[in-house]
């Protein structure tokens, strides 16, 4: 008898893939096959699924992006996505169909509408995205990684937490090493491509440093290609150690070794920042989807374990005077760290692979 499968539908990008990559591990090690349906920009972020986890790429689309014709044609070519969907589930019928939001999730999504299979999606922020608040009352559950989150009437929530990869469990509640007189980590993270205006902002507070604070901050900082020469140079002009690239594999490794983490507050660096227990600086996205990047920050601001910057009051003399405020005041920083530990939820993974599985057991 062949085993159960998982249909897992996430868009493309970290915030919904990381997680959704989660899911996949634990679904594996319990015996589960497992299938991914995104798209072609989604599935550059599958590297790090497990190998036996095939990559099915569907047709999909969304009206932000592209010209007047690109536009007129989305609903075609989601049309065809979940004709493609329906077409495959009824060739390799899924146990559960779970739902990590993004224009491609809904083709899967659909499909398991259509055909009545058991479906869940997880939403990852405090606010719905914009497909997942088309499918919450469409599922039996909306696995919620942030609490509170704003739910339609009608939609039936359970508090999963959001999943974060092995490679993060393996270094939660890393043992933290209060500023002091020694070479300091500053980590410096703006989502999947970097933020520009964290690139134009932090190496501009970090030269407004006192002179004995910056020469012992040592920056690992993820900026956007077309950024990292200039902000290289803005580093190597305050005379500060900095190593600038677009994207970091090794996150977690940094973020156990940093001091202070300057972040966006995506819902998976803040999942990250909280299971590993680090204190941080958060500057929401203000353009985020119903404000929902504050949202995801509320939890950390409110327990003192990070500051959060909105964008409209972001400036280098702003940031300066918290980094400093953070970096200088030790047991402050250690409390921070251990109030943002507190908040994590390193058992989210297996919250959600029990929420999956009790789907199968009501069927």
């Amino acid at each position: 008898m062949a085993a159960p499968l998982l249909l897992i539908a996430a868009g493309g990008t970290g915030g919904h893939m990381f997680p959704a990559q989660a899911l996949a591990e634990a679904m594996v090690a319990r015996g589960w096959r497992v299938k991914l349906s995104t798209d072609a920009r989604g599935a550059r972020y599958a590297g790090g699924f497990p190998k036996s986890v095939p990559v099915e790429q569907v047709g999909s689309a969304t009206f932000a992006r592209g010209g007047p014709l690109d536009k007129a044609l989305v609903p075609v070519r989601i049309a065809g996505g979940v004709l493609a969907a329906v077409w495959g589930m009824l060739r390799d019928r899924p146990a559960v169909v779970v739902g990590f939001g993004g224009y491609p999730s809904i083709p899967a999504l659909a499909a398991a509408v259509l055909l009545r299979r058991p479906r869940m999606i997880h939403e990852q922020n405090g606010v719905l995205g914009r497909v997942n608040a088309i499918f919450a009352r469409r599922v039996a559950m909306v696995a919620c990684g942030t609490w509170p989150t704003a739910l339609p009437a009608g939609a039936v929530s359970r508090h999963t937490g959001n999943p974060v990869r092995q490679s993060v469990l393996d270094r939660a509640g890393a043992g933290y090493i209060a500023p002091g007189d020694y070479p300091m980590s500053l980590l410096v993270i703006g989502g999947s491509q970097g933020a520009r205006i964290l690139s134009s902002t932090v190496p501009v507070a970090v030269a407004e440093l006192p002179d004995a604070l910056r020469r012992r901050l040592r920056v690992s900082h993820q900026a956007r290609e077309d950024d990292v020469g200039r902000v290289t140079s803005l580093y190597e002009a305050a005379g500060v150690q900095a190593e600038v690239e677009t994207f970091f594999t090794d996150i977690p490794r940094r973020l156990s070794e940093a001091q202070l983490v300057i972040s966006r507050s995506g819902a998976s660096s803040v999942a990250d920042i909280s299971v590993i227990g680090r204190p941080a600086i958060l500057i929401p996205f203000a353009a985020a989807t119903g404000d929902h990047q504050t949202a995801n920050a509320r939890g950390l601001v409110d327990a003192g374990a990070a500051i959060m910057i909105p964008e409209s009051r972001l400036d280098a003399a702003t940031l300066a005077g918290h980094m400093a405020a953070v970096l200088s005041q030790p047991e402050a920083a250690s409390q921070m760290a251990r109030q943002a530990l507190a908040q994590g939820r390193p058992d989210a993974t297996e919250r959600l692979a029990e929420a999956v599985m009790s789907l199968v057991r009501k069927e």
